[in-house]
């Protein structure tokens, strides 16, 4: 199965609007990409990120969204407001979010079905923390973080973006090797298969965790790594441009 792959840069919270403006450039420049690019900004930065990427082919989004539609949830941004600025993703259940928001699998799960509900194509993450990592709860906190998702969205699991995540490996500079991180994603694959049939094969499931532009190839040729999702290194148009040409062909 050759499924093109997907390159998203989480800026998290970083950025201003000039050092926006040469990022976003500096990606615009490098173009034609041979995978899908996308970035997902912070908030205030939705409408000139939108006007910026008009018309081309890199595709937008958020870090985060509400499980709830409308209402009186102070601080809250919801999946359809996203939709109004042309957000293609979202990305729902971060290990930050996880670990500095509280945010349980439930919680997780009904903010990617609300996505779906919008048209936004949620970027799952799930991911394990070195203590479980050592302990060989790896598999388990995985399936269980993904079949929380599966269980709510039902039929539309198969429009969802999935993206593995060890903790341990974000922000920390150190990386799973590429074997390590083919086991779980294909652990992952193998969970979408039973719920979604043959749609699993076209899914996206993406690597994350201090991919940089000296690593990304080879963990991209993983047969069931699909792309990247990029912290630190998406905020520097080279580094995000090298790890985009890093893909594999499709």
């Amino acid at each position: 199965m050759s499924r093109r792959q997907l390159v998203v840069g989480n800026w998290k919270m970083h950025g201003s609007r000039p050092a926006n403006a040469l990022l976003l450039d500096g990606v615009l420049q490098a173009r034609p990409f041979h995978c899908d690019v996308a970035v997902c900004v912070p908030f205030p930065f939705l409408s000139e990120t939108a006007v910026t990427l008009s018309g081309s082919d890199v595709r937008w989004g958020a870090q985060d969204c509400s499980a709830h539609d409308q209402g009186a949830y102070t601080g809250e941004v919801s999946a359809a407001m996203l939709h109004e600025f042309g957000c293609r993703y979202v990305i729902v259940g971060h290990s930050e979010r996880r670990a500095l928001h509280g945010e349980a699998d439930a919680l997780v799960a009904d903010k990617a079905k609300a996505a779906l509900a919008r048209g936004l194509t949620p970027i799952v993450c799930v991911g394990e923390t070195l203590a479980q990592r050592e302990a060989g709860e790896t598999e388990a906190v995985v399936k269980r973080q993904l079949a929380a998702v599966v269980q709510t969205v039902a039929h539309c699991a198969g429009e969802m973006v999935v993206a593995y995540e060890p903790v341990w490996a974000i922000g920390t500079g150190l990386t799973a090797t590429p074997e390590q991180a083919q086991a779980v994603h294909a652990l992952l694959r193998g969970q979408l298969r039973a719920a979604v049939a043959d749609r699993a094969d076209d899914m996206k499931i993406l690597y994350g965790g201090s991919v940089k532009p000296d690593n990304a190839a080879t963990l991209f040729a993983q047969p069931d790594i699909d792309g990247g999702l990029i912290g630190g290194a998406a905020l520097k148009a080279a580094d995000f441009v090298a790890i985009c040409r890093a893909t594999r062909q499709p």
